[in-house]
């Protein structure tokens, strides 16, 4: 376990270091430096976007989904903030725990945000998928029964439960451990001592995947109503170009999630479940690509953007002279959907994509 820690740090120590151990300390906190500087760079410059557009939007099904995508940034932004200092100070200490934390109070609470910014963007990339789901297959229902309010108090309910997981080991007496790298804290997932160690470890890799699956599922139940509804319609859609921007984002968000979390999510439950030795290379590079996931996620809300996509069709028609037809449509969607933000909005925007009747369009007769 502490075959790395004491040989990086022991790079001042002895007469004669060598070279290839020094240059992997540096590496590891300049790799550290460029992710946590590239990641709060990117967070907020899609936090700005985010609420830029959560202030003009109108449209109830879009501000839903704009406040799961904020929510999702901020804690992603926090994570980078408050898991890379950590990261920074167990370097700059040469990662010799015992003498910085004799009492394990800075490992307890780095694994306990490590749980949390790890298990809060799974759980509101499916929040938002369920919400896109109902908002598309379900439109009346979405409109008439979801207010705002119920959507702020699941977004609570979320981060509360994330909060619950992480800080189930510290109420159960089972604190969070040192890794084989002496760089970063989890659960106790080397030799367990009895079945708390393997339920804790598990139930986090279970509901992580729980999660992308959920994310899976509903977001290709909605691709599915969405081709279905514009094979049907040949007719320009008010609020189509609303629902392919945010299913598109939703579809890049859960294979974000799923490349850089599956590994990880899938390790630890192989390890938890076995008898298996840990490897400390394979750990390390498999936590560094759950990382990843806070950096991507906001260039999917600064990229898959109509106003983007719009200059990168007549970016290719300037330069390839090729005659885009989908350019001529996305001038359509955007003349429209700027029509429709200008107006009031409920639930017709989502009833009329999919041939369903709004609410409010129904006239009652009088039976005299």
């Amino acid at each position: 376990m502490s075959a790395n820690g004491s040989s990086e740090s022991s790079c001042r120590s002895e007469v004669r270091p060598t070279n290839n151990t020094c240059f992997q300390k540096e590496l590891s906190i300049t790799a550290s430096v460029i992710s946590m500087t590239v990641g709060i760079f990117s967070n907020s410059l899609a936090l700005f976007i985010l609420l830029k557009s959560y202030s003009s939007i109108r449209t109830k099904s879009r501000a839903s989904f704009l406040l799961f995508a904020s929510s999702l940034v901020i804690t992603d932004l926090l994570g980078h903030l408050i898991n890379g200092s950590l990261v920074l100070f167990v370097y700059s200490a040469e990662k010799k725990w015992e003498n910085f934390d004799p009492y394990q109070i800075i490992c307890t609470i780095f694994g306990a945000c490590m749980v949390f910014f790890g298990l809060s963007p799974l759980f509101l990339g499916s929040a938002m998928a369920v919400e896109r789901c109902i908002g598309v297959t379900r439109p009346i229902f979405h409109s008439t029964v979801l207010a705002s309010h119920h959507m702020k108090r699941l977004l609570g309910v979320i981060w509360l439960l994330a909060a619950l997981v992480a800080a189930l080991p510290v109420m159960l007496s089972r604190p969070y451990k040192v890794q084989s790298s002496r760089s970063w804290c989890f659960f106790h997932i080397e030799q367990p001592k009895d079945w708390l160690d393997v339920l804790l470890p598990l139930l986090f890799s279970l509901l992580g995947l729980l999660a992308l699956l959920l994310s899976i599922v509903c977001n290709t139940l909605t691709s599915c109503v969405l081709i279905q509804a514009k094979l049907r319609h040949k007719h320009h859609c008010r609020s189509m170009p609303y629902h392919i921007e945010m299913i598109c984002q939703l579809l890049a968000i859960m294979l974000v999630s799923c490349i850089c979390w599956g590994p990880l999510l899938i390790h630890v439950t192989i390890l938890s479940t076995r008898a298996t030795d840990e490897s400390p290379s394979f750990s390390l590079l498999t936590i560094r690509m759950a990382t990843w996931n806070q950096i991507l996620d906001p260039w999917v809300y600064i990229l898959l953007r109509k106003a983007v996509l719009r200059k990168i069709f007549v970016l290719l028609h300037s330069c390839c002279g090729l005659k885009f037809y989908t350019l001529n449509w996305w001038q359509r969607s955007m003349l429209h959907s700027s029509v429709e933000s200008s107006s009031s909005s409920g639930a017709p925007s989502d009833c009329r994509c999919l041939g369903k009747t709004p609410v409010h369009n129904v006239v009652i007769k009088s039976i005299t």
